[in-house]
């Protein structure tokens, strides 16, 4: 699912996951998740897009900044906590968030998710290199 979020999230759609889609990285990351089963009451919504509208507690900067999702209560998510969250509804990652649930792993995922996010542009340009590096080897 893609699409405009909601104030609230619609009651078909167990999370709302809010992600930057001017990232390659997140945009992988996130074309990985919407393949896997369990993926189909999940809504992707892509923040980069400024047609969609995000959530009057969201602002879009904040949205680009940090992964987000919204549990189907209304429940803001962000960092570790979001991606665990993510990782529960999709049966292939269920084993990561079983590790997250251990006392003390959720913190120490968070630390290294904010260790992730000041070099996150700088690898998200050398993905692109490498795309295209990966595109122009193939067109020969």
């Amino acid at each position: 699912m893609s699409g405009t979020a909601p104030e609230m999230p619609c009651e078909a759609a167990n999370l709302t996951v809010y992600y930057d889609g001017s990232c390659p990285l997140c945009r992988l990351e996130i074309g990985h998740y919407q393949k896997q089963r369990g993926s189909d009451v999940i809504d992707f919504v892509d923040v980069s897009d400024a047609n969609v509208v995000i959530a009057s507690d969201l602002d879009r900067k904040a949205a680009m900044a940090r992964f987000h999702i919204r549990e189907s209560d209304g429940q803001l998510l962000s960092g570790a906590q979001a991606f665990a969250r993510i990782w529960q509804r999709l049966p292939s990652w269920q084993w990561a968030a079983r590790i997250a649930k251990v006392p003390g792993v959720t913190p120490l995922l968070e630390l290294a998710y904010r260790g992730f996010l000041p070099i996150r542009p700088t690898l998200s340009r050398t993905a692109c290199r490498v795309q295209r590096w990966r595109e122009r080897r193939n067109q020969v």
